[in-house]
């Protein structure tokens, strides 16, 4: 009897993980692989909000190369992943090297540094615009030393730049704290045996170092090419819906929400803008994994 349970409970074996994976798998398929899969199918019909459509073939995408809207968002995503992207690689390394030093009330610093992180993008985002208002806080400075007030929300470019600002401003402490645990496990030998050489804080950190959190560097390249290519809420805050002026700083993704959003939502137009996203942001992740490899090559 003991050994027929056994062979019981073994051939119950195999099924026993998928029962444990089971909710996992679920949410996934319902919250991740069908709205993936419904958007392709979606981007090759004619689909409206409240209009089932028709399969119209390659036509979403061929009006895409047609659309000024596309381009202009295109070209601000792209900007704003140039422009984001190496602040966040570097900034946040130079961060967690000064706050990594065991010093009194350095953990408070730490938490400041990380707190924007936590804070809701909407707050963030109103308390930006409270300061670069035309009547705004910083506005009211740049008045009072004699320069002028400046149109940060309302220039096309300056807007661009303030949402940037934020962007790394918010995104500053999460890759610090990321850079101070790859930190904590590069061996403090090699920065003596440099130091005995000869070699500077500047030299340290060059030869030392940076080739020590390489890899890490790689990751945040990655995670910050994704977030910046697909940034929304910041543009959208300082911008407001309209994108700017004539709506010369929308992203992808605020085309995508205004396009495919509303009664008369164009879902299969704002399908085929989410699917051009999708291949772009793993395109960018396979440039930052193909440029890491030659470079360990």
């Amino acid at each position: 009897m003991a050994l027929s349970g056994t062979s019981r409970v073994r051939r119950q074996l195999p099924t026993s993980p998928w029962l444990f994976a089971a909710p996992g798998l679920l949410v996934i398929g319902a919250f991740v692989l069908y709205p993936f899969v419904s958007t392709v199918v979606n981007s090759f019909t004619d689909r409206r909000t409240l209009i089932p459509g028709r399969f119209v073939g390659l036509a979403n995408f061929r009006e895409l190369l047609h659309d000024d809207m596309f381009w202009i968002g295109l070209r601000n995503s792209t900007l704003y992943v140039l422009g984001v992207v190496p602040l966040l690689i570097v900034l946040p390394l130079l961060l967690a090297l000064l706050v990594q030093k065991n010093i009194p009330g350095i953990a408070f610093f730490r938490s400041a540094f990380y707190t924007p992180v936590v804070a809701s993008i909407v707050v963030v985002g109103l308390i930006w615009v409270w300061l670069l208002d035309e009547r705004g806080l910083v506005n009211s400075l740049l008045e009072t030393v004699g320069v002028g007030r400046v149109g940060f929300l309302s220039d096309q470019w300056l807007l661009l730049l303030s949402a940037m600002a934020v962007t790394v401003w918010k995104g500053l402490g999460y890759y610090m704290i990321i850079y101070l645990a790859a930190l904590g496990n590069v061996p403090r030998e090699l920065h003596e045996a440099a130091a005995v050489d000869g070699a500077g804080a500047v030299r340290r950190f060059l030869t030392v170092t940076v080739p020590a959190v390489r890899s890490t560097m790689v990751l945040v390249g990655a995670l910050s090419s994704v977030a910046a290519f697909k940034v929304f809420s910041e543009v959208y805050l300082l911008a407001g819906p309209s994108g700017g002026p004539a709506g010369e700083d929308t992203t992808l993704v605020m085309l995508v929400q205004r396009t495919g959003t509303g009664l008369s939502g164009r879902v299969g137009y704002a399908s085929a803008l989410s699917v051009v996203v999708f291949v772009v942001t793993v395109a960018l992740m396979l440039l930052v994994l193909r440029a890491d490899r030659k470079d360990e090559s």
